[in-house]
């Protein structure tokens, strides 16, 4: 029964895999048994996570990618096949938001950086689309695989003080469902595309917003876990699982999903 769930010598490409969020996940789908392939567009990230991933005793390989590039992606992709002849997971990791798109607690939608606002909606959105064009074609052609996206509760419902990043997610999700169905009319049944929401997690980017210099939490954090029944933030590793249930053959009946992970956070009217 547990085989179900593996994806044991799968080949997984993994964006912003040098960020918190893919080296947790890449780290996990090491110690399940896949093959790592590893994308960042910073060296030093990239050449310490391989270092972590190897030290585990699993096989990964480090590339240098700009998920904006279509070119540096397809160089990804001829490397990939040309070393595993597959591309069976994509992890659309990279993303997240930009301090130039984050409005302060007493700005409105007229403050906005829109130089901002283009590369936080270009980074989220783009940097899915386009990865997923590239890998896609190798799983159209080789008839299977399964594509991960990561939305967020800004699809669900507005976000305050973060415009561009919650229109570019809410947009994932569009796209996530479009692309499910795509893929699945005009090349059958074994290409997959889900998407995870992420509840409230304390990361590098959004830890100013979430945590005062003191350790307490801000006004924002504080409404936050109001609206979380399970009444606090979830820790990184807790996404994990449920990546790997979506890109195993547990889910081979799942595609064009969104999956919250997020305490409850999408659930609860907060009354």
């Amino acid at each position: 029964m547990n085989e179900i769930f593996s994806i044991k010598g799968k080949v997984a490409i993994i964006s912003g895999a040098g960020g918190v969020l893919g080296g947790s996940i890449a780290k996990s789908f090491i110690q399940a048994g896949a093959k790592v392939v590893a994308i960042d567009i910073r060296q030093e990230n990239l050449d310490s996570r391989i270092k972590e991933l190897t030290d585990l005793g699993g096989e990964a390989i480090g590339v240098i990618g700009n998920v904006l590039d279509i070119e540096s992606l397809e160089k990804v992709a001829e490397t990939v096949v040309e070393k595993w002849g597959t591309i069976d997971i994509l992890l659309n990791i990279a993303g997240g938001n930009i301090p130039a798109a984050t409005l302060s607690a007493d700005q409105c939608f007229f403050d906005m950086d829109l130089d901002g606002w283009n590369k936080a909606t270009n980074l989220n959105m783009n940097g899915t689309v386009y990865p997923s064009y590239v890998f896609g074609k190798v799983m159209a052609k080789q008839g299977s695989g399964s594509i991960i996206n990561i939305s967020s509760m800004a699809a669900y419902s507005a976000i305050t003080r973060v415009a561009g990043y919650s229109a570019a997610k809410a947009a994932i999700t569009n796209f996530t469902q479009w692309l499910a169905s795509d893929l699945a009319i005009k090349f059958g049944d074994g290409i997959r595309v889900n998407a995870i929401a992420p509840g409230f997690f304390i990361g590098d980017q959004n830890r100013n917003i979430l945590i005062n210099p003191d350790g307490s939490l801000t006004e924002r954090s504080v409404k936050v876990i109001a609206k979380t029944p399970m009444r606090r933030f979830g820790e990184i590793e807790e996404l994990n699982g449920a990546v790997q249930f979506l890109c195993s053959d547990a889910a081979s009946f799942i595609t064009g999903a969104l999956l919250p992970i997020d305490g409850g956070f999408s659930a609860f009217s907060g009354v």
